[in-house]
C-alpha cells in the first residue's frame, strides 16, 4: 500500500517535472531559430522604427534581437552580430542597437537592465539542471522513500531557480515595456515566454510537494503496520497469558 501510494505521486511528480523542462526549453529556443511558432516566445515586442540601425518591429529573446515586422521572424543576427547566449536587454549598448537617438530616457546611462536580463539567463540555466535532476531522481522515487525525498530537494531547487528567472524577467521587460510606451513607442509583453516561464515554475514548485507528499505517505504506511506487527505479537502474549491463568484456575477447581 505505501509502495503504491508514493508511486503514483512519485509518477505525478514525473509528469510535472517533465512539462517544467519542456516549458523552460522553449523559452531558451525562441531567438535561436526563425520561423512559427517559435517567433510568438519572445520576452518583449517595441515599436524602435525611429531608433537608427534598428528593426521596424524588434523582439527580445535569449539569444538575439528578432525583426518581427515581416510575420516572419529573422533571428540570425544581421545588423546586431551573430547569435550568443545571454542577449542583454539593453537597447543603448552595443550588444542592442549601439545608439541613444530614439530610445527612451529610463534606458540610457543605466546598467539595472543589462544585470536583469543577463542573470535571468544564468538562473533559468540553473533551473534547467536542477529540474533534469529531479528527472532522474525521480525514478529512484518510484521505488524508495529516500528518492522520494531527495526528488523533492531537487524539485524544490529548480523551482527556487525559475522563480528567481520568472521574479527578474518581469520586472525588466514591465519595466522596459513601460518606457517604450511613455516615450510613445508601442510595446507589449510576450504572453507565450510569461507563460511558460511562470507555469513551468508551477510545475517545478507542485512536484516538489507531490514529492513530499509520496514520501510521507511511505512513512506513515511503514509506521502503522510496524504498529500493527507489535499489536499482534502482545495481543497474543497477552491472549496466552490468559489462557494459561484460566487452566491453572480450572486445574485447582479440578482437584479440589
Amino acid at each position: 500500500m505505501a509502495g503504491g501510494a508514493r508511486g503514483l505521486f512519485s509518477l505525478l511528480s514525473l509528469v510535472l517535472v517533465a512539462g517544467g523542462l519542456l516549458l523552460g526549453l522553449f523559452i531558451l529556443l525562441a531567438g535561436a531559430i526563425d520561423g512559427s511558432p517559435v517567433n510568438q516566445w519572445y520576452f518583449l515586442q517595441a515599436d524602435t522604427s525611429n531608433i537608427q540601425g534598428a528593426p521596424p518591429l524588434s523582439r527580445w529573446t535569449f539569444w538575439n534581437i528578432c525583426d518581427g515586422s515581416t510575420g516572419v521572424d529573422v533571428c540570425s543576427g544581421q545588423g546586431f552580430g551573430a547569435l550568443s547566449p545571454a542577449r542583454p536587454f539593453d537597447p543603448p549598448s552595443g550588444r542592442n542597437f549601439g545608439t541613444t537617438q530614439g530610445v527612451p530616457d529610463g534606458f540610457v546611462g543605466t546598467r539595472t537592465y543589462f544585470y536583469l536580463s543577463r542573470c535571468m539567463f544564468a538562473f533559468a540555466l540553473v533551473a534547467l539542471f536542477f529540474g533534469a535532476c529531479a528527472l532522474v531522481t525521480g525514478l529512484l522515487a518510484l521505488c524508495t522513500k529516500i528518492g522520494a525525498y531527495l526528488s523533492g530537494l531537487t524539485a524544490s531547487l529548480a523551482a527556487l531557480f525559475q522563480a528567481l528567472t520568472a521574479a527578474l524577467m518581469t520586472s525588466a521587460y514591465v519595466m522596459g515595456r513601460n518606457l517604450f510606451n511613455s516615450n510613445g513607442q508601442t510595446a507589449t509583453l510576450g504572453k507565450y515566454a510569461f507563460g511558460f516561464e511562470w507555469a513551468s515554475f508551477a510545475c517545478f514548485f507542485l512536484a516538489m510537494i507531490l514529492f513530499c507528499i509520496g514520501g510521507a505517505a511511505s512513512n506513515k504506511s511503514s509506521s502503522g503496520s510496524k504498529k500493527n506487527k507489535q499489536g499482534g505479537f502482545f495481543k497474543g502474549r497477552r491472549s496466552a497469558s490468559t489462557r494459561s491463568r484460566g487452566s491453572f484456575i480450572n486445574g485447582d477447581k479440578e482437584y479440589a
